[in-house]
């Protein structure tokens, strides 16, 4: 794939037409996030997000790990005020990633563990691989999941299973994972790729206005009553009016052709 930007941790790539992988690349610590790669990510993130010819993203990382946590060394000699500044960081990266236009799969390889299941977890789709290990160890350093993982893990599997992970500490398996729905897909290891890739064409393909409107909907309601998140959908749907792409789609079915949106 040719190379569209790198920084010293995050490889940005042209997957396929209108989808761009981005890669965290750190193998030697397993990807393990630090403020140098947060913050190469959150920048990473806006411009994708600015791009008019960026419809889907895939995020993974490169070696045995999706991202096996946050860096331990970076976070033993934390005050409180820097835990509390180094968790807003997680969660402005995180915020972007979920509020953004295009729609972002996880393409988890490997070890997926603490802050990196976190991150998982602010994608709109998580695919995995049969080997992979999914978990929020955290409890067991005392302390807790600080990148949103005890709210969007709820939002995800139910309180019963968030508790499940966030108490025991345990790695779970991708079959496991998969039957409580936090992630979507699972594949063997050598087609984790190509599938990933194929979905993530076909979200391309997909009107990116009428994709953005869904997620907006779909992420404001989750935090609000249903009666607010029918009004949410309703003045999203109605949106979506104002852009050609609506038009299209409506004339490529009535003359039963595939539609090509702008």
């Amino acid at each position: 794939m040719p190379v569209t930007s790198e920084k010293e941790f995050v490889v940005v790539e042209d997957a396929a037409e209108g989808v761009l992988s981005v890669a965290i690349n750190s193998p030697r610590t397993l990807n393990a996030l630090n403020a140098r790669i947060i913050g190469e990510l959150r920048e990473t993130f806006r411009e994708c997000a600015a791009r008019s010819d960026v419809r889907s993203v895939i995020l993974t990382g490169k070696g045995k790990a999706f991202v096996a946590g946050a860096d331990i060394s970076e976070l033993s000699g934390f005050t409180p005020g820097e835990a509390a500044a180094f968790s807003r960081s997680g969660y402005d990266l995180f915020q972007i990633i979920e509020e953004m236009p295009q729609p972002v799969v996880a393409v988890i390889n490997g070890f997926a563990l603490g802050g990196g299941l976190e991150l998982a977890l602010a994608c709109d789709f998580r695919f995995a691989a049969e080997g992979a290990k999914l978990g929020l160890p955290e409890i067991n350093l005392g302390i807790i999941p600080g990148f949103g993982g005890t709210q969007r893990l709820a939002s995800i599997v139910g309180i019963s299973k968030a508790r499940e992970m966030i108490l025991t500490g345990n790695r779970f398996d991708a079959a496991w994972s998969l039957a409580c729905g936090l992630v979507d897909r699972v594949f063997p290891e050598d087609r984790l790729w190509d599938e990933s890739l194929s979905f993530a064409v076909l979200l391309a393909a997909r009107s990116s206005s009428a994709m953005s409107q869904a997620k907006k909907v779909l992420n404001l309601s989750r935090n609000h009553p249903v009666e607010k998140g029918l009004e949410i959908e309703n003045k999203a749907f109605a949106a979506c009016f104002e852009h050609p792409d609506s038009h299209e789609g409506i004339k490529a079915f009535l003359e039963k052709r595939k539609p090509r949106f702008a």
